[in-house]
């Protein structure tokens, strides 16, 4: 992986590709293909497919049979009319979390007035010195409006994330193909003044980009910057607006939320899912462990050993990307020269990377 400031090329880090790898990069169908092989495998399980839930309260005081108070279980009506009522609610509803609101749990943050650009990318054919075509490096580039990177993907393949404002996201998406992709190009390779120029553009940027990055384009080592894109799938590019949230808590009495719900991260260091996943993870060995004591899954007290362990290793994550976004946001004046210097240094600190490669990845250290 190599990071570098889109004001100053030359200060950068770069993670070894001998190093242990930082992350693997799959599709979300991939993973959901592994999570519904893996539910077959187990006992039976309940799954409701084309429904959605039409209303989240409180259960009734007594049953229809008049034996049973579910006054304190969350009742979940479908909008098949199934209705459902949970000793464990576990809200994984996104950002907007009806579950959320159901409990009564408030979020703070605000947003940036960024969005995020995605879209799936081919790059040209290059071995970059690695003796192979296929990708394996990430780049990321931060650019006074927002970084922008890309994530390697199987063979020429990869993704793109830039963060930008909602007027170029949407100038962006307004392109056509190949202006789209003169543009990606283009932010990897030129300066302030001359994306600027380019983002004005209607069409022409593929002949714009080619003079401008013969004339002024970044003198440097092509294996130290991405390959050219070649092309952008049709239908692929998108975007969404970035948020920061945290919900003050992440349980109460029989409810737990998880992943978007819970918290909602800027995408710059790639954590989002990394951090839904690891939700996921200590959710599950909470559940496991209240089952072994023989306690109900349910009760705070037992959901507050997922609180814990979660709540503040999320915030420090939500504070470390929010800092960076602010820090990297700063277009001029010495904040610009110490920030280049800082990351000069840091990269010539072995131990220090290798920390952060382990915070990223999610490994222990």
């Amino acid at each position: 992986m190599r990071v570098w400031d889109g004001l100053a090329s030359s200060s950068a880090i770069s993670f070894s590709s001998s190093s242990p790898p930082i992350a693997t990069m799959t599709e979300n169908p991939n993973l959901q293909r592994a999570l519904l092989q893996r539910l077959d495998k187990l006992p039976p399980i309940d799954v409701f497919d084309s429904t959605r839930v039409a209303t989240i309260e409180d259960g009734p005081s007594e049953s229809s049979h008049g034996t049973l108070d579910l006054s304190s279980y969350p009742s979940v009506t479908l909008s098949s009319g199934k209705t459902i009522f949970a000793r464990l609610l576990v809200g994984a509803d996104g950002l907007n979390s009806p579950v959320r609101k159901y409990a009564g749990i408030h979020t703070r943050g605000w947003d940036y007035e960024r969005h995020g650009v995605v879209a799936t990318l081919k790059l040209k054919d290059g071995d970059h010195g690695q003796g192979r075509n296929e990708i394996t490096v990430a780049y990321q580039r931060f650019l006074p409006s927002g970084p922008i990177a890309l994530l390697a993907m199987p063979g020429n393949a990869t993704t793109l994330v830039w963060s930008t404002t909602p007027e170029q996201a949407a100038k962006l998406k307004s392109l056509a193909s190949e202006d789209f992709v003169a543009m990606v190009n283009a932010a990897f390779r030129l300066g302030k003044v001359d994306l600027e120029y380019m983002s004005h553009l209607d069409s022409g940027h593929g002949e714009e980009f080619a003079w401008r990055c013969g004339v002024t384009g970044i003198k440097e080592d092509e294996a130290r910057i991405p390959r050219m894109v070649e092309s952008v799938q049709d239908g692929s590019i998108a975007s969404f607006p970035l948020r920061y949230r945290q919900a003050d808590t992440y349980t109460s009495f029989r409810i737990a939320l998880i992943g978007d719900a819970a918290h909602t991260i800027h995408p710059l260091a790639g954590q989002g899912l990394n951090m839904g996943l690891a939700d996921v993870q200590s959710l599950a060995g909470t559940i496991a462990h209240t089952v072994e004591h023989g306690g109900d899954i349910g009760d705070e007290m037992y959901l507050d050993r997922y609180n814990s362990a979660m709540w503040m290793q999320n915030n420090r994550m939500l504070g470390v990307t929010d800092k960076l976004h602010k820090l990297y946001g700063v277009g001029r004046g010495p904040l610009v020269g110490i920030r280049s210097l800082g990351l000069k240094m840091v990269d010539q600190m072995g131990p220090v990377k290798e920390w952060l490669m382990k915070q990223a990845g999610g490994i222990a250290a």
